[in-house]
């Protein structure tokens, strides 16, 4: 479907599907219907007709990080050794011992359907002093909730280690980087992290853990606006139509919903390098069968780990187009990679260790669809390592080439080199003066 055609589906229905975009939005004023109107229209600009330029971009660089080392053993104690940067994007920023004084340097380094996020790289610096969350409507300076609702681009940075018990959704605004490195920041025993309408967003560095629903109210969502809100999900980051944005280098558990969820047009999204454990349903792209504006959703999810403690939604995907390379899914109970509505899925290069259960080896899950339907769904595995029984059920045409593009069909690295890939996904122990 071109630009011009999904551009007309999606505001043609818009009047009728205004109720369904004010997610946890009480009172749908003037302030959030501008803010919503202008989202779609960047979500749309976002949108990339041609996803196979980005997939085959993003195997040219994998490819060429890896390129002359093809070591696959697994390392089981904690890494020790000099800095390691073994995939593309942590290549072009880590093990430099000057990171810390080029911080911003991270903004040029993220890949695939994200690719053109910059945050807050054209802003001033913000540090973060007061790891408090008292006040919703006028926060306090120096505290995280106060960063990131001011105008303007802004990378913000944390002055130590902190625990931030956030008591009410934390709203974002567009063009912010929120920059962990060099201290343990956990976001924890609070609500999560949303990005509503929003777009140009970093985030990197975080623990997110044991987040909880927040009971809604008056909370600040912008330099000069106060929006009433009804309660939060318990996401530990909550995406709805927003583009452009990089989840990096997080590590998550035990969220009372999803880990990550991106709903209702979100697009242009890329999230690396990443640590998962302890949680059900981990990550859902898309949040209803009959919300067919999340056609535009495109989204790379790449260089992750899939650890301890996982049942599934890893991801779970309506209606897009979702990149899923290099991954390390070495948990799972019920099933890895799930869908309805017709998602393109394509699987490069992970490794799949299926658990124990007879009855849980299939890596993949389609729902509300029968055969007839989901056969002509374009699932695609290719370069998988598949492990202990692990399978995946490909559909659509076994012949098709897209989403390759013809100029440059170079593939992801096969599921072999994904130890080495994601060896250090997650939180990273960076100290500043040494290479991160």
């Amino acid at each position: 479907m071109n630009r011009h055609v999904c551009f007309f589906l999606f505001f043609s229905s818009f009047a009728v599907l205004v109720p369904s975009l004010q997610a946890n939005i009480e009172e749908f004023d003037e302030y959030w219907a501008k803010r919503a109107e202008e989202a779609q229209k960047d979500a749309l600009k976002a949108y990339d007709p041609h996803p196979e330029t980005v997939t085959s971009l993003f195997n040219a660089k994998v490819d060429k990080a890896v390129r002359g080392n093809n070591s696959t053993r697994r390392q089981l104690k904690k890494y020790k050794g000099p800095c390691l940067a073994t995939n593309p994007i942590d290549r072009c920023w880590r093990c430099n011992r000057n990171w810390a004084r080029n911080r911003k340097r991270l903004a040029n380094c993220v890949l695939g359907f994200g690719r053109k996020t910059r945050g807050g790289k054209r802003g001033w610096f913000y540090v973060v002093t007061d790891s408090s969350d008292n006040d919703m409507v006028n926060p306090k300076p120096g505290t995280l909730r106060h960063a990131v609702v001011q105008k303007g681009p802004l990378w913000i940075i944390f002055a130590g280690s902190m625990v931030i018990r956030l008591n009410q959704e934390l709203i974002m605004t567009s063009d912010k980087t929120i920059d962990a490195r060099g201290a343990n920041v956990h976001i924890a025993y609070g609500a999560g992290i949303t990005l509503q309408f929003i777009r140009n967003v970093i985030i990197h560095g975080l623990h997110i853990h044991d987040i909880v629903r927040g009971s809604g109210g008056l909370i600040r969502d912008a330099h000069d606006h106060v929006g009433l809100r009804t309660a939060s999900d318990g996401d530990g980051i909550s995406i709805f139509g927003s583009s452009h944005l990089w989840i990096d280098h997080v590590s998550m558990s035990a969220c009372s919903d999803g880990l990550i969820d991106a709903i209702q047009g979100s697009t242009a999204i890329t999230i690396s390098n990443c640590h998962f454990t302890h949680h059900n349903e981990v990550m859902l792209f898309g949040a209803s069968d009959g919300y067919s504006q999340d056609q535009i959703m495109q989204i790379t999810v790449a260089f992750n780990h899939f650890g301890r403690g996982l049942v599934q939604r890893m991801p779970r995907c309506r209606w897009g187009f979702f990149h899923v390379v290099n991954n390390d899914y070495t948990h799972w109970l019920m099933y890895a990679i799930g869908g309805s509505q017709h998602p393109t899925i394509i699987s490069q290069g992970n490794r799949f260790i299926a658990p124990p259960n007879i009855a849980a080896k299939e890596v993949t899950k389609r729902d509300y669809a029968t055969e007839d339907q989901w056969k002509n769904w374009l699932w695609k595995s290719e370069g998988d390592l598949m492990m202990n029984g692990a399978f995946f059920v490909n559909s659509g045409n076994p012949r098709a080439r897209f989403p390759f593009s013809r100029r440059d069909v170079i593939k992801a690295k096969p599921g072999t080199y994904v130890r080495r890939l994601t060896r250090f996904a997650g939180k990273l122990g960076c100290r500043v003066g040494r290479p991160c």
